[in-house]
């Protein structure tokens, strides 16, 4: 049997290696437009701040190791088209066109960052922030910026400034919603990373649309806004991103935003052809419908789902909560659901309880207010009292907090069950009612004593 696998980021790794294992002599044929394989831009922000020597270091795989396995690895071949019915792939490399065959396709193509409609975009130390390419461009530019600008509020454009602010470099973040992480985060949560954030040097100035870049000799020099301008000479554009699927029109359905159209196999409409990644659409757990969530979780699950089905097994989507994290400056959160930022997804009432709780006993010298304070958010149907989602953070540890969660909201568990689950008590790790607990309690209207233990 004869594979051949477009993209090689998460959902087509994924996919080859679930391939690989279940048919060891499988023909595979993995395919990357770029010069590298498998890179893994959710570790930009290490490289950026130095944590990660190389970014040698943020592959799943390169060409070596995937040769070392047997798999058919081809960089520098981009596919521009298939045929359904012939079976073909056709690809272009610095050598020309070809046409390769196939017994089962998968898709992956991903995404790529939605451009920027404005004049002066293509000047000279103008970075958009996707692949390994970019990050190195980005990584070098850090030795002679002076003055930032970073358009889009997001993961990825936080995640830049971020690094520029922590290495000193004067830097503003510019986005059109009045605030950054909208579609993570709460305004409660934002507003408190926020005013972290300054402190650290970082400006953010929200409710503001980019109209132009100005330029001087080809480079950039300022952000023009409908409100204000920026002198700048290095500007960052992270406004989002989009299906890389423009090749596919006429191939495949698609739907209005150009994203791949796939049932719950991740099958497409064209027969033995299957799409995984960011360019498909995924089940939202706490309402069943279909949204985009271009997170590496996800991806990953829809490549085996697709690989699964490729090889003729049985295999379905599960439903996802979009659940993720991020450490921000001091503060590190996890986020899991539905928020009030987007509780008009879900058909029914939608209610919420925000809590602050300590982390850990106050006895241990270590602690302070500063340091033990956690910050948490659950919401739920209103008459039913079926958790939906819940957010956290703190300068503590709350990674895994959203992690439960997903599977709270997977398993449309209820207040009730939520606050008699069986969580630990260790000081080392937690009071005496875990912070799950003691959101669940408080959004029921009960403490259990939590609110008169001396060392909590």
């Amino acid at each position: 049997m004869k594979y051949a696998i477009v993209g090689t980021s998460h959902a087509g790794y994924e996919a080859a290696q679930t391939i690989l294992e279940a048919q060891p002599d499988a023909e595979i044929n993995l395919y990357e437009a770029g010069s590298t394989a498998s890179f893994l831009s959710c570790g930009i922000q290490s490289y950026l701040e130095g944590e990660s020597e190389s970014l040698d270091d943020l592959h799943y795989a390169n060409e070596a190791s995937y040769k070392e396995q047997g798999i058919n690895i081809m960089v520098n071949t981009e596919v521009v088209s298939f045929d359904g019915d012939a079976k073909t792939v056709t690809v272009k490399t610095p050598e020309g066109e070809r046409t390769d065959d196939y017994d089962k396709l998968i898709l992956s193509p991903g995404a790529i960052p939605t451009p920027l409609p404005v004049d002066g975009v293509d000047a000279e130390n103008v970075f958009y922030l996707r692949g390994r390419d970019w990050a190195q461009k980005v990584h070098d530019r850090m030795k002679d910026a002076k003055k930032v600008v970073v358009v889009g509020g997001g993961y990825i454009g936080i995640e830049a400034a971020e690094a520029y602010a922590l290495a000193g470099i004067d830097t503003t973040v510019i986005d059109f919603q009045d605030r950054i992480l909208p579609t993570y985060l709460d305004e409660e949560f934002t507003d408190i990373l926020t005013k972290n954030a300054e402190s650290h040097g970082l400006t953010f100035h929200g409710g503001e649309g980019v109209q132009s870049f100005e330029t001087k000799d080809g480079k950039v020099s300022a952000v023009v806004t409908d409100k204000n301008t920026y002198e700048a000479d290095t500007v960052i554009v992270s406004i989002g991103i989009k299906p890389n699927t423009k090749w596919l029109e006429g191939l495949v359905d698609m739907d209005q935003k150009g994203f791949i159209e796939v049932n719950e196999k991740h099958e497409t409409s064209v027969k033995d052809v299957y799409a995984a990644g960011d360019a498909t659409l995924v089940p939202f757990s706490p309402t069943g419908k279909k949204v985009s969530y271009a997170l590496a979780s996800t991806a990953r699950r829809q490549g085996i789902v697709a690989a699964k089905n490729a090889l003729g097994e049985e295999a379905t989507i599960r439903p996802v909560s979009g659940t993720s994290g991020l450490h921000l400056f001091d503060y590190e959160f996890s986020t899991s659901g539905i928020k009030d930022s987007n509780a008009d997804w879900y058909d029914g009432e939608v209610d919420s309880k925000y809590v602050t709780a300590r982390l850990r006993p106050t006895f241990f010298t270590e602690l302070n207010e500063d340091n033990n304070t956690v910050y948490m958010q659950i919401n739920f149907d209103k008459e039913s009292h079926v958790v939906l989602g819940a957010q956290f953070m703190s300068k503590g540890s709350v990674g895994e907090l959203g992690n439960i969660m997903s599977v709270v909201i997977d398993h449309k568990m209820t207040l009730e069950e939520l606050e008699a689950q069986d969580f630990f008590f260790q000081p080392e790790f937690d009071g005496p009612w875990h912070p799950i607990n003691v959101l669940a309690m408080q959004a029921l209207g009960r403490t259990y004593g939590s609110d008169k233990m001396l060392f909590m």
